[in-house]
């Protein structure tokens, strides 16, 4: 985490309290098409309460914002989770994911789905973590039911990992393997009646994209309409391809509900299908890099042209939100994550720059660990948008 913010932080505003605080939606994306609008306010944290996370209808809350895989002292890997109606869904499980979400006042029986945008060790590494650590566990500790979980699946990549022959898995045959790996604990556990197999707490589905889109690995996000990924009485979760390197498939997820609407870019480089897949809606969590910090990490500059390659420019951030005509821009997956190399200072005055030449009008937020956005609750306010008050 940060040391700069403190746990269960909310969404606050340091503009002044006659800028756009007050206009409706329909007025601010119409500013934002006009482009009349020179800059847009800058939201930074404070704190809340524990339990703030639940008691909106809809509520965003940053577990972990770091990219890439080494990991940081002062900042979690990339995780967030959407409130719905008291329902928990995360949206990636990296570095100390499980631990962020108790500290954000969630509780593991509200939790009903996971998705992985795609497979990157980063995004993924405390995926099993969730099943293995509750298996047996009761109250408050467990879950009710199986967890739903949705991630890429198979594409027929060959594997190049020495001892893993045949393709790369996707997430059903990853989680087949995670038990696998993991089977001395809950063996021991259920040989003394005080666990269970943790496979039986998830429900796992490949996520494959439609056969029209003419995808493949050597065509990884081509453009498309989004498709329909799961529905129920909470939301409607639908999906596009995002380009990313070698990665396929890699996606970007867009959960709509009564309440309000959240896009989740996932990695990706600069693509029209975010804006497809965004356009209208009230808040974009979307990945952002800093490619003059690049240069103090001291990384061999074909990693940089690497990572340069397969990003977004957070100065393309702006643009983005303005063509998708969202509420609201939340930058997370920051690159680089330390606070030491790029300080949130710098942070917030780049995401400023982007809106400003863009002509966004929304609001922007840098995101930071536990940050909590209670969408549901700001977007039933009339006059208010986001406003965090």
């Amino acid at each position: 985490m940060c040391q700069n913010h403190r746990p269960n932080q909310d969404l606050a505003s340091d503009s002044p309290p006659d800028e756009t605080r007050h206009a409706s939606r329909r007025t601010l994306l119409g500013a934002v098409a006009a482009s009349a609008v020179a800059a847009a306010p800058l939201l930074t944290a404070a704190p809340a309460a524990a339990a703030s996370a639940s008691a909106a209808p809809l509520s965003l809350v940053l577990l972990g914002t770091n990219s890439g895989p080494p990991p940081l002292a002062d900042r979690y890997g990339i995780a967030s989770a959407l409130v719905v109606n008291g329902r928990t869904y995360v949206v990636d499980c990296g570095r100390g994911a499980v631990s962020q979400y108790l500290r954000a006042g969630l509780s593991m029986p509200s939790l009903t789905g996971i998705f992985l945008t795609h497979l990157h060790a980063d995004h993924i590494v405390d995926y099993y973590a969730f099943p293995l650590l509750a298996a047996g566990a009761s109250g408050a500790q467990g879950f009710r039911t199986p967890v739903s979980v949705y991630g890429p699946g198979p594409a027929g990549i060959p594997s190049t990992v020495a001892g893993a022959p045949g393709p790369v898995p996707g997430t059903v045959e990853m989680t087949r393997l995670a038990g696998q790996a993991y089977a001395a604990a809950p063996t021991f556990f259920m040989t003394e009646h005080i666990g269970i197999d943790p496979a039986t707490l998830l429900d796992v589905r490949d996520v494959l994209p439609p056969s029209a889109a003419g995808a493949s690995a050597t065509n990884t996000a081509p453009a498309m309409r989004p498709f329909t990924v799961m529905e129920n009485d909470d939301v409607k979760v639908t999906a596009v391809l995002v380009p990313h390197g070698a990665v396929f498939p890699a996606y970007a997820y867009r959960f709509d509900t009564d309440h309000g609407s959240v896009v989740f870019s996932g990695d990706t480089a600069l693509t029209p299908n975010v804006i497809t897949l965004a356009r209208g809606a009230d808040v974009l969590v979307h990945e952002a890099l800093y490619p003059a910090g690049l240069a103090a990490l001291g990384l061999p500059q074909s990693l940089i042209d690497h990572i340069l390659a397969t990003h977004t420019d957070v100065a393309e951030l702006g643009r983005i939100a303005a063509e998708s005509g969202v509420g609201a821009l939340v930058a997370t997956h920051l690159g680089p994550g330390d606070p030491a190399t790029v300080s949130d200072a710098t942070w917030r005055r780049l995401l400023h720059g982007s809106a400003h030449r863009a002509g966004y009008g929304g609001r922007v937020v840098l995101g930071t660990d536990l940050l909590h956005v209670p969408i549901g609750r700001e977007r039933a306010r009339r006059g208010q948008v986001l406003s965090g008050g």
